[in-house]
């Protein structure tokens, strides 16, 4: 970020990009409801003769990938909120006060939404399915959960949301910082695909569970940024208040 303490005026948002492409992804998601392409995809990581999921026992997708990863981000935004706070003593932080709130709201958001919401639509994982050598029953997203004493928990997918909620840095980035902002946005896309990858290797996740998430994350994200630091009228202000040319 600069070390200017004049916040910089806000680059104007293409809102038909931004919630146009989140909105055709969910479209395209409730489709993919007909298909069998979810399934499809588990089986590519599924072994029929071992009797599970290729990645499932991996000490690197588990240990590495999974845990430390994961601590590792939230590393990260413990660190955040500690920089916030510093925000309103210490000089230097002080013009990123709004940034570094920004952040850390949108991070905590993209991920405290998770649980509840796996326990809303107790979605069941692809390991715990009869396909899978599980004892569970299939069902899509919209449809009926058949009856069953261990609900499932893994819709929208967790991991997932701990690389997809780096798209949080995009959008702090974006005003004072672009070409920055557009490698924080490649990084939170690469990461988050990864763990989603790797879940979907370890059966604990269908591939629309982690697409379903990148959304949620997105659009989190961007309205936490649109309600703490899009200002379009900060730049009007300022073409208002300039000096006129010859004066």
């Amino acid at each position: 970020m600069s070390s200017t303490a004049v916040r910089p005026a806000p680059r104007a948002l293409n809102f038909w990009v931004c919630l146009g492409v989140p909105a055709i992804a969910a479209i395209v998601l409730v489709l993919l409801e007909l298909t069998s392409l979810d399934m499809d995809l588990a089986k590519l990581f599924y072994d029929p003769v071992a009797g599970d999921f290729i990645g499932r026992h991996s000490y690197f997708l588990e240990n590495i990938l999974h845990t430390r990863a994961k601590q590792v981000v939230i590393a990260f935004s413990v660190f955040a909120i500690f920089g916030y706070i510093a925000s309103f003593f210490m000089a230097r932080l002080k013009p990123f006060k709004r940034e570094l709130g920004c952040l850390v709201l949108s991070l905590g958001l993209a991920t405290s939404f998770v649980t509840p919401m796996k326990a809303v639509t107790a979605v069941q994982c692809p390991w715990s399915l009869e396909q899978f050598g599980g004892h569970e029953t299939y069902s899509e997203l919209l449809s009926h959960r058949p009856a069953t004493e261990k609900p499932g928990r893994c819709w929208p997918g967790g991991h997932a949301a701990t690389g997809f909620t780096l798209f949080a840095l995009f959008f702090v980035l974006r005003d004072r910082r672009p070409r920055m902002a557009r490698a924080a946005f490649v990084f939170a896309f690469a990461l988050g695909s990864v763990f989603s990858i790797g879940r979907m290797m370890q059966g604990a996740h269908f591939f629309s569970h982690n697409v379903w998430t990148a959304v949620f994350c997105w659009l989190i994200c961007l309205g936490s940024y649109y309600y703490v630091l899009y200002r379009p009228a900060l730049k009007a202000e300022r073409g208002t208040t300039a000096e006129p040319v010859g004066a």
